[in-house]
């Protein structure tokens, strides 16, 4: 995004980068369907941003998920709006935005250096690590935009942190966004059910601070324990309550569109022959995996106790004991500090250095928020480098 702003502007632009080949995150991001942004009011689209929603405002405002829209479809590509909101290529493919994207900008002058990795500056230049040796560059402002450190065999191996470190930088603590959390499954229900979705289900979490969370959608079980949608947009403040108390207590409504005492009616309803779990299946729904989860946590005497029964269905407690390694998460908190950048994203101990996308310190959860900002960002990190560079 900061080459197209400054190439369209005349500017020679080289992109350098460490893997093969260009884009490769960008990729990853597509295999489920490329959720490219999200068609929510904007206001509600910016507070997913949570803390770092103010500084997010401007940059979001000048690129809005609408502007995303139309510059996806000026590279010939038709987006549509799913029953969820979420914003997708008609094609529901990746390739064919950044095939079209990359020759555009090739169109426009920009050269592009692949299996080049940053090592920091040397004698006023930047110094890479090249298949031919190392080399220094010279250049006239710089645009660092290297990831965060999830999925780090794509490139974004947070290896930047010490090099800016040592120029002075804060760097929030890179942590794992949108992650699957640790719990202890049986090795039965592990064995049995790893991979299994459980649908529709809510979870409710209070953490120790006294805020409540809840929200409904999609888990999936996950040999380590729980992973999924619902999971990842509540991931910052179950991380965050693990990180201060050791764990967190979850609560899964099994049956979310049923009350209470709807449950508590059907289950005591005469069950004549059928057995505990027909009963179940025939009154309720539950089979499968919620008839399995529900046996994670309760034993015999209490399955046999409608009124216990009835409230596990709609509270089942989930202790959580960490999150997953950070290089498995779908993205990362944390990175360089908004206070050490200027409203242009330079950097401000380094005049002509400018940073965005998932290094910058913010998260988001899936859905489009986060590409929207990476894009976004990149784009601000660019005008702010084409001002600099006419003042200079």
């Amino acid at each position: 995004m900061a080459a197209e702003v400054l190439s369209q502007a005349g500017i020679a632009v080289d992109v350098y980068d460490a893997m093969p080949s260009a884009g490769r995150k960008f990729l990853m991001a597509g295999k489920g369907g490329m959720n490219i942004t999200h068609a929510e009011p904007f206001d509600a689209f910016l507070c997913r941003y949570g803390a770092q929603a103010k500084a997010l405002q401007p940059i979001l405002s000048n690129f809005s998920p609408d502007a995303l829209r139309t510059w996806v479809g000026g590279l010939g590509i038709d987006t549509f709006v799913g029953t969820s909101g979420r914003v997708f290529p008609t094609e529901m493919k990746a390739a064919p935005l950044l095939r079209a994207w990359l020759h555009r900008l090739r169109t426009n002058g920009v050269r592009f250096h692949m299996r080049q990795r940053w090592l920091g500056w040397a004698e006023n230049g930047l110094r890479f690590d090249t298949p031919t040796g190392q080399h220094l560059i010279q250049c006239d402002a710089t645009i660092l935009a290297l990831g965060g450190a999830s999925w780090p065999q794509l490139g974004s191996t947070g290896a930047w942190q010490s090099l800016l470190s040592q120029q002075g930088i804060e760097i929030a603590p890179l942590k794992p966004a949108n992650c699957g959390f640790e719990t202890a499954w049986s090795d039965y229900f592990c064995s049995r059910f790893a991979g299994q979705p459980i649908k529709p289900v809510s979870i409710a979490f209070k953490n120790s601070h006294a805020e409540s969370f809840q929200q409904q959608g999609e888990l999936t079980i996950a040999e380590y324990g729980l992973e999924g949608g619902l999971i990842y947009a509540l991931s910052a403040a179950l991380r965050d309550e693990i990180a201060a108390t050791g764990s967190a207590l979850i609560a899964l409504d099994l049956l979310p569109d049923r009350s209470l005492n709807n449950v508590i009616e059907r289950l005591a309803s005469p069950r004549g022959k059928d057995s505990l779990s027909n009963h179940l299946r025939k009154r309720l729904g539950i089979s499968g995996v919620k008839a399995a989860i529900l046996r994670e946590v309760l034993a015999a005497a209490d399955m046999d106790n409608p009124n216990k029964l009835a409230n596990t269905l709609k509270a089942l407690p989930l202790k959580l004991n960490a999150t997953r390694p950070i290089a498995e998460a779908i993205s990362s908190a944390g990175g360089i500090r908004f206070s050490d950048l200027d409203q242009h994203l330079m950097l401000r101990q380094l005049p002509g250095v400018f940073a965005a996308g998932e290094m910058l310190d913010w998260e988001a959860p899936t859905g489009g928020y986060l590409l929207t900002a990476c894009l976004a960002t990149g784009r601000a990190a660019g005008f702010g480098a084409l001002a600099w560079l006419k003042q200079q």
